[in-house]
């Protein structure tokens, strides 16, 4: 079997390296079925894929997952574990904004080489706020409390940014688009006077919002209010779980438009899975 010539074709319907992890889904896929294959187990699965990219370490598993940093110098146990199913929370949902679909300027690897060069800032987060947010956060996820949980998210999101601003020279991710985002979420959040849906960035303008069931039909329609699209109504523009668009609640008075076509489409979509054999 290892003498085995292997033709590996690949097809991922996320955009590539416009910072929606493309690289996890497609190395996990990648390294799951190369497994499959040769008889790998689990946990050498996620320590193979972690070299491809690291964030597809963690999307060998359905669920919560977290990626342990490990402590050996080779970095064999520097893994990802599952925290919960992906039937542990069913009322979380996911909606994915796309802003900008296309190759970003600055690569995830190569801005974080700089970073680790430059920014005095990183080596604070590393050392301190990052097993702080962790911990807090892994014990909001399994208590479910979604306020503890959606806040230490924007501040994680908002504190890695920080730290690409204050790298030399600087990797400017997200744009004025991903910012009236940002303003959009503390705007509804304060006028439900709780936190209801919170965002994140990964390494591009592309924003991730969490939130429960029961807030998907008032945030979707605030986000159609604030980005007006003409290809609202259309089935790709709305991709995933299905939303009926006329039976949307009116968005509150207090927002208004901030430009039309400012979203390419976007993700209605839940915690996943992981990995599947097809056949």
């Amino acid at each position: 079997i290892l003498k085995w010539n292997i033709k590996v074709t690949t097809e991922n319907n996320f955009p590539t390296a416009a910072g929606l992890a493309s690289s996890a889904s497609g190395y996990a896929c990648f390294v799951y079925t190369l497994a499959c294959l040769y008889g790998i187990e689990d946990q050498e699965i996620s320590s193979i894929a972690r070299q491809g990219s690291g964030s597809a370490c963690r999307s060998l598993y359905s669920g919560f997952v977290q990626w342990r940093k490990g402590e050996l110098p080779d970095g064999s146990d520097s893994i990802a574990v599952q925290l919960t199913p992906a039937d542990f929370w069913p009322e979380m949902r996911i909606i994915v904004l796309v802003v900008n679909d296309m190759r970003k300027k600055t690569s995830s690897t190569g801005g974080m080489s700089t970073s680790v060069k430059t920014s005095k800032l990183l080596k604070h987060r590393a050392e301190r706020c990052v097993p702080e947010h962790t911990a807090r956060l892994v014990e909001a996820l399994k208590g479910k409390d979604f306020e503890t949980f959606g806040k230490i998210t924007m501040q994680d999101s908002n504190q890695f940014h920080a730290v690409c601003l204050d790298t030399f020279p600087p990797c400017v991710y997200m744009n004025d688009i991903s910012h009236a985002i940002v303003n959009l979420v503390h705007r509804f959040n304060d006028l439900k006077n709780d936190i209801r849906v919170a965002y994140t960035f990964d390494a591009g303008p592309n924003a991730c919002l969490y939130l429960l069931e029961k807030d998907v039909p008032d945030v979707l329609a605030t986000v159609n209010k604030v980005f007006p699209n003409d290809a609202l109504g259309n089935p790709e523009y709305i991709k995933g779980i299905p939303v009926e668009v006329s039976q949307l609640p009116a968005a509150d008075e207090q927002f208004c438009a901030n430009g039309q076509n400012q979203l390419k489409y976007i993700i209605n979509t839940r915690v996943g899975e992981g990995p599947k054999r097809l056949a």
